[in-house]
Protein backbone atom coordinates (compact mmCIF):
# COMPACT_ATOMS: atom_id res chain seq x y z
CA UNK A 1 0.00 0.00 0.00
CA UNK A 2 1.49 3.85 -1.35
CA UNK A 3 -0.02 6.73 -0.17
CA UNK A 4 -0.74 9.12 -2.83
CA UNK A 5 -1.14 12.76 -2.44
CA UNK A 6 -3.17 14.53 -4.94
CA UNK A 7 -3.84 18.23 -6.03
CA UNK A 8 -6.66 19.62 -6.84
CA UNK A 9 -6.84 22.58 -9.04
CA UNK A 10 -5.25 21.51 -12.50
CA UNK A 11 -4.74 18.22 -11.48
CA UNK A 12 -8.28 16.05 -10.40
CA UNK A 13 -10.34 19.39 -12.15
CA UNK A 14 -10.05 21.92 -14.81
CA UNK A 15 -10.91 24.88 -12.68
CA UNK A 16 -11.39 29.01 -13.49
CA UNK A 17 -10.45 29.33 -9.41
CA UNK A 18 -12.54 29.58 -7.03
CA UNK A 19 -15.17 27.80 -10.53
CA UNK A 20 -14.43 24.25 -10.68
CA UNK A 21 -14.92 23.94 -15.04
CA UNK A 22 -15.04 20.12 -15.30
CA UNK A 23 -12.97 16.71 -14.63
CA UNK A 24 -9.67 15.83 -15.82
CA UNK A 25 -11.43 12.75 -16.67
CA UNK A 26 -7.76 10.40 -16.92
CA UNK A 27 -6.62 11.92 -13.61
CA UNK A 28 -10.12 11.31 -11.97
CA UNK A 29 -9.76 7.69 -13.05
CA UNK A 30 -6.43 6.91 -11.67
CA UNK A 31 -7.03 7.91 -8.62
CA UNK A 32 -10.36 5.93 -8.26
CA UNK A 33 -8.44 2.73 -9.50
CA UNK A 34 -5.21 3.72 -6.48
CA UNK A 35 -8.10 3.93 -4.12
CA UNK A 36 -10.05 0.68 -5.11
CA UNK A 37 -5.86 -0.70 -5.45
CA UNK A 38 -5.91 -0.01 -1.54
CA UNK A 39 -3.67 2.67 -1.77
CA UNK A 40 -4.34 6.13 0.59
CA UNK A 41 -5.38 9.16 -0.80
CA UNK A 42 -4.76 12.56 0.74
CA UNK A 43 -6.63 15.73 -0.91
CA UNK A 44 -3.55 17.85 -1.00
CA UNK A 45 -4.62 21.38 -1.79
CA UNK A 46 -4.45 25.04 -1.00
CA UNK A 47 -8.43 25.46 -1.03
CA UNK A 48 -9.71 26.35 2.35
CA UNK A 49 -12.86 26.92 3.90
CA UNK A 50 -16.07 27.49 1.45
CA UNK A 51 -13.72 26.34 -1.63
CA UNK A 52 -12.21 23.28 -0.17
CA UNK A 53 -15.58 22.23 1.01
CA UNK A 54 -16.47 22.81 -3.01
CA UNK A 55 -13.58 20.77 -3.70
CA UNK A 56 -14.65 17.82 -1.16
CA UNK A 57 -17.96 17.33 -2.09
CA UNK A 58 -17.25 17.46 -6.04
CA UNK A 59 -15.24 14.40 -5.22
CA UNK A 60 -17.47 13.00 -3.72
CA UNK A 61 -19.66 13.22 -6.87
CA UNK A 62 -16.76 11.67 -8.77
CA UNK A 63 -16.71 8.65 -6.01
CA UNK A 64 -13.63 9.99 -4.73
CA UNK A 65 -13.49 9.93 -1.07
CA UNK A 66 -9.88 10.27 0.76
CA UNK A 67 -7.92 9.09 3.64
CA UNK A 68 -7.09 12.69 4.65
CA UNK A 69 -7.59 16.18 3.91
CA UNK A 70 -4.63 18.93 3.65
CA UNK A 71 -3.91 16.28 6.74
CA UNK A 72 -1.42 13.52 7.44
CA UNK A 73 -2.97 10.58 7.37
CA UNK A 74 -4.63 9.42 10.97
CA UNK A 75 -2.40 6.56 11.23
CA UNK A 76 0.21 8.72 10.35
CA UNK A 77 -0.45 11.13 13.23
CA UNK A 78 -0.40 7.94 16.20
CA UNK A 79 2.55 6.87 15.00
CA UNK A 80 4.61 10.54 15.13
CA UNK A 81 2.66 11.40 18.31
CA UNK A 82 1.64 14.65 16.83
CA UNK A 83 0.21 16.48 13.22
CA UNK A 84 2.79 17.41 12.00
CA UNK A 85 0.87 19.36 9.41
CA UNK A 86 3.14 18.56 6.86
CA UNK A 87 1.63 16.14 4.38
CA UNK A 88 3.56 12.92 3.58
CA UNK A 89 3.47 10.73 0.74
CA UNK A 90 5.26 8.09 -1.47
CA UNK A 91 4.12 9.89 -4.02
CA UNK A 92 3.07 12.80 -5.23
CA UNK A 93 0.43 13.95 -7.85
CA UNK A 94 -0.28 17.45 -9.21
CA UNK A 95 -0.36 18.83 -13.00
CA UNK A 96 0.59 21.63 -14.84
CA UNK A 97 -1.04 21.46 -17.76
CA UNK A 98 0.47 24.94 -18.81
CA UNK A 99 4.03 23.51 -18.37
CA UNK A 100 3.19 20.74 -19.92
CA UNK A 101 1.72 22.76 -23.16
CA UNK A 102 5.07 24.95 -23.28
CA UNK A 103 7.07 21.78 -22.98
CA UNK A 104 5.33 19.97 -25.73
CA UNK A 105 5.26 23.11 -28.04
CA UNK A 106 9.00 23.54 -27.31
CA UNK A 107 9.62 20.11 -28.33
CA UNK A 108 8.45 19.98 -31.51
Amino acid sequence: MAVYAVDFDGTLVVTRFPEIIGPRKKVVAAVKMLKASGHKIILWTSRDGKELEAAVEWCKAQGIVFDAVNAPLPEQIQRWGNDTRKIYADFYIAVSYTHLRAHETSAH
